[in-house]
């Protein structure tokens, strides 16, 4: 990881993921080539969601997802997974969901460093 984050945050981000189950990048690439029944919500800035995304990402950035995400996905029950930079913003967005009542949610593991690392596919 480029940046280095505070241990506090670590922390928070630890506790969310005891809550929360990740999901790996290439887990996310299959379930995409196999055309599965899920939505993808890129929780990461605007500015860095028009810069490059996933394929079909819905943008719900963490500023704003609690507040939007009922006129967004109304289904609590559908498989959503989130992503982010490297997969920290995406754990604390899918805790306060499930915290909400959404109960079929994801963090993608590495984020979008990690998908291009991998030079997986991308839309802008």
């Amino acid at each position: 990881m480029s940046k280095k984050h505070s241990e506090k945050f670590i922390a928070l981000v630890n506790d969310a993921l005891t809550r929360i189950p990740e999901i790996s990048t290439g887990e996310v690439f299959q379930k995409i080539q196999n055309n599965e029944d899920f939505l993808l919500v890129d929780t990461r800035e605007e500015h860095e969601f028009n810069a490059g995304h996933l394929p079909n990402a819905i943008h719900l950035s963490k500023g704003v997802i609690e507040r939007d995400i009922e006129k967004n996905i109304s289904d609590t029950e559908k498989e959503i997974v989130l992503y982010c930079g490297g997969g920290y913003r995406s754990a604390l967005a899918a805790d306060n969901l499930k915290k909400m009542g959404y109960s079929n949610l994801s963090s993608m593991a590495g984020g979008w460093r990690e998908w291009n690392e991998k030079k997986f596919e991308t839309e802008n």
